[in-house]
Parts: structure tokens; sequence; C-alpha cells
């Protein structure tokens, strides 16, 4: 099931790459980016991290909080923050639970086969707890733009 704008945002409890929980609601402060990637160090995740990375000076002067989830355990998601210098938290989902709230996890197909993995997908949640924009099947390359967008009409 996919969220939609005005939808409340599931709220979750994960491990971080330090091993330390993390609770959404917790930081709702502030307007919190969520997203979901498939794998820790490949190519498309590595891009969207990076340009994630590259952009959190833009993002905090918005005032927002980014957090990363996947599947990958608590050590590979340190590997990665530290391999490419990423200044947000790396969530472990390894049972798949937050991405099936978050419409994140379903169905694929791929040359022709179907099968269940991660749709990338960002969320952006608004100080209320609100689904403000939500972006299914993204690109890596470029997607910050559109988040940047959405956060300053926030």
């Amino acid at each position: 099931m996919k969220l939609n704008i005005g939808d409340r945002a599931p709220d979750f409890t994960l491990t971080d790459h330090d091993g330390s929980e993390v609770t959404l609601s917790g930081l709702r402060e502030n307007p919190i980016v969520v997203y979901f990637y498939p794998k820790d160090d490949t190519p498309g995740c590595t891009t969207e991290a990076c340009d994630f990375r590259d952009n959190m000076a833009r993002i905090t002067s918005a005032g927002a909080t980014v957090l990363g989830i996947s599947s990958d355990s608590a050590k590979s998601h340190q590997r990665f923050r530290e391999k490419y210098e990423l200044p947000f938290p790396l969530l472990v989902d390894e049972d798949h639970a937050i991405m099936e709230f978050y419409g994140a996890w379903g169905e694929k197909k791929m040359y022709g086969r179907v099968f269940k993995g991660l749709i990338r997908s960002t969320f952006l949640i608004d100080r209320e707890g609100n689904i403000a924009e939500a972006w299914y099947n993204v690109k890596a390359k470029g997607h910050v733009d559109k988040v940047m967008a959405a956060l300053e009409n926030l």
C-alpha cells in the first residue's frame, strides 16, 4: 500500500549504523527526509547517498533531517558511511517491516521476472508527522533537487 500526501507517516524505531535506536517521532520538531534504498555501496545507492551528502548544507538550512533506510546490517551501513563520509544516519530494516508500511517493499519486474524487492522511495515528512511528499520508483541521480524544491515549499 502506497502512502499519499497528507497521510500520517508510520512511526518506527530502528537501529542505526552505530547500534543506537532512532525513533521517527522523536525527530519531528523539523521536517524529515526518509529515503529507502536497495543496498549499501552499489552504484545507484552510492550516487543517491552522495547527492544527499553533497547537499547537506542546503538540507540543514531548510531545517530538515535525513534518514537512509535499507535492509543491510549496521556493520555494512557503518562501512558505507565511513567510505563516503555520509553525515546522516543509515537505519537497518532487515525484515522489511518499515519498508512495507511505507509501500517501499513490493512486487517488481526485471527482465520479465516478477519478484519482491525494495522500491527506491523517498518521503518528506512535515513537522506534524504527515507525508508532505512521496516519491516512488526514484531515479537516484538528481533526485535531491526534487526533495529540495518540496522542502522549500513546506
